[in-house]
């Protein structure tokens, strides 16, 4: 398995890190109705349910960009790179997130979104 792949992986369990994180924060965390206490959220805690909202968006993208890059015969090196880095910016991202930097949690944002294009300009 590519490294490129391991990151699909490693990108569909950060969400679970982020809900965790925010599910954390808070007391009183009720499991018959989770939705409606991670909406009930404010501070850091509802910055990390919305990283792990925002994680569970960036994935499909990602996950279909890695698979195409593959499937069109894209420089292994370059995948494996891209996807790396995407998750880098995907942690950093929701590190951000919790910690209130919007701007450099937009930069990473963007990072991350770039490495999604070349994902899918990376094919031969």
């Amino acid at each position: 398995m590519t490294i490129a792949y391991w990151t699909v992986l490693f990108a569909a369990l950060l969400p679970l890190v982020w809900t965790g994180v925010a599910k954390s924060g808070a007391s009183g965390y009720d499991n018959r109705a989770p939705r409606a206490f991670l909406a009930q959220l404010e501070g850091w805690p509802q910055r990390a349910n919305w990283a792990q909202l925002n994680a569970l968006e960036a994935f499909p993208p990602f996950a279909a960009g890695v698979i195409i890059a593959h499937l069109t015969g894209g420089e292994q090196w370059l995948i494996d790179t891209l996807a790396g880095t995407f998750l880098l910016m995907r942690v950093l991202h929701g590190i951000f997130y919790i910690l209130d930097r919007a701007t450099l949690r937009s930069l990473v944002w963007l990072a991350g979104f770039l490495c999604v294009l070349g994902l899918f300009l990376s094919g031969g």
